[in-house]
């Protein structure tokens, strides 16, 4: 049986032995787990029109009125416009729908919200193709120098694993794992939290394995994990004054340190569940299996 004490001190030896490397790639790991995220949905865009206004681009007037617009007061969309523009470039059409105060047409706001949407799902549709495509076959990298780095010094080239080895099963065991993950998290956020537990070994699996077709992946990541769910979640929460600290030091104790000890200790903790579950009994050798001797270095 595993122990907090044993893995933690075991990652903190063979990160020791490979640092800068291990800094590295840590860093590429930080990025996929953040994922893309989109900058500026629900925000006001009184910040972008007042650098317009300062670089000259909207009059000062104009400016003030797109600011009453912003806190909802009473405004005469032409007497606005007539400030900055050419008031005739507006459809003559659109008079006739404003209120009775000159608020914004409805087909303006309608056209508007129409808009933002189409860019959302834009938004959305781009990250989750960056996702499955190229932040995935990244995690299998990293879990695999993370894994290698524990029989010999790993190399930058391992992140490059999860595109060179079975590409198309290792996006699409992926890809399983992440929609697993997310239709769990909608009943309620802790079902989701307890299947991403479950499903914690996979990318680690396919790191050794990446030919192991999806339902092998998901068997044998619950085999590893019954358990061992609530000890690997306290196991994460043993690192919580290494994030404290990172956050008041700008990230730089998470980049230098506690990002590193924390990817490795979970490829100890993988080589742990594989000693303890012997899960791989029956199935025949990885293309390219880890190393079994110790650590060099």
């Amino acid at each position: 049986m595993w122990t907090r004490k044993e893995l933690k001190e075991r990652a903190k030896g063979l990160i020791r032995l490979n640092y800068w490397k291990a800094v590295l790639v840590a860093i590429v790991l930080s990025f996929v787990v953040g994922g893309v995220s989109s900058s500026g949905s629900g925000a006001s865009a009184l910040p972008a029109i007042s650098g317009m206004q300062s670089a000259g681009m909207v009059s000062s007037s104009t400016y003030d009125r797109i600011n009453r617009i912003e806190h909802m007061d009473d405004l005469d969309l032409y007497e606005a416009l007539e400030q900055g523009g050419d008031i005739s470039q507006i459809p003559e059409m659109w008079e006739d729908t404003g209120s009775q105060n000159g608020s914004v047409p409805m087909v303006v706001a309608l056209a508007a919200t129409g808009m933002i949407a189409f860019l959302v799902l834009v938004a959305m549709a781009i990250a989750i193709v960056i996702d499955v495509l190229i932040l995935n076959p990244l995690e299998v990298g990293v879990r695999r120098f993370f894994s290698v780095n524990m029989f010999e010094k790993a190399q930058i080239r391992e992140l490059a694993y999860g595109f060179d080895h079975s590409y198309k099963n290792v996006i699409h065991v992926m890809f399983f794992r992440d929609l697993h993950t997310f239709l769990w998290t909608l009943l309620f956020i802790i079902p989701g939290i307890v299947k991403s537990y479950e499903y914690r070994m996979i990318p680690y699996l396919l790191a050794e394995y990446p030919d192991m077709p999806k339902e092998d992946a998901f068997a044998i990541s619950k085999q590893m994990m019954t358990g061992n769910k609530w000890k690997t979640f306290v196991l994460d929460l043993s690192f919580i004054l290494w994030f404290i600290g990172s956050a008041f030091t700008l990230g730089l104790l998470g980049l230098f340190y506690g990002n590193p000890y924390y990817a490795q200790t979970g490829a100890v903790l993988y080589d742990a569940l594989k000693a303890e579950k012997q899960p791989f009994a029956q199935r025949p050798a990885a293309e390219e299996p880890l190393m079994s001797q110790g650590p060099q270095e």
